[in-house]
């Protein structure tokens, strides 16, 4: 059974600058690897499905992506949370059409796929309020973040 505690201070990032889409993945991916949440295979990985798989969701008040890719690309399971400085677009989850200007991201390091499912149920859930997703997008500080996520998740 996965560790039900993903959910990390240090894997919480405010206000994080990218170019585009695939320079955010990039950079989420390096803090999981450095970290060592993940193999070096994962980067590649989570930029190849996010082509064929596009994570971003058209939530209320917030528009947030959820990239992931196969367990096994980890070492161990986290969930990398980042608010972006500006918005990033990314295609919408699904149809692969639409553009969404995404403001947050959830990135998922998961290494049992039966867990990856209960945990996407969890999100969704999160991602279905949207006074939870303006709260978590007016932190300050990762401490904010993180109490608001952990009493949604645990």
């Amino acid at each position: 059974m996965e560790d039900m505690k993903m959910l990390d201070k240090e894997l919480i990032y405010l206000d994080l600058e990218a170019e585009d889409r695939e320079d955010l993945l990039s950079q989420l991916s390096d803090i999981l690897y450095e970290k060592g949440y993940v193999k070096s295979s994962f980067k590649q990985a989570i930029l190849d499905r996010e082509k064929v798989f596009p994570t971003g969701l058209p939530t209320l008040g917030v528009k947030v992506a959820l990239p992931h890719t196969d367990p096994e690309h980890v070492i161990k399971p986290a969930i990398l949370v980042s608010t972006l400085k500006k918005p990033i677009k990314f295609k919408e989850m699904g149809s692969g059409v639409n553009d969404i200007d995404v403001e947050m991201v959830f990135m998922l390091a998961v290494k049992d796929p039966a867990y990856q499912v209960k945990l996407l149920q969890k999100l969704i859930s999160i991602f279905s309020k949207e006074n939870v997703l303006l709260s978590l997008k007016e932190c300050e500080d990762a401490q904010c973040m993180y109490n608001i996520l952990y009493g949604e998740l645990y």
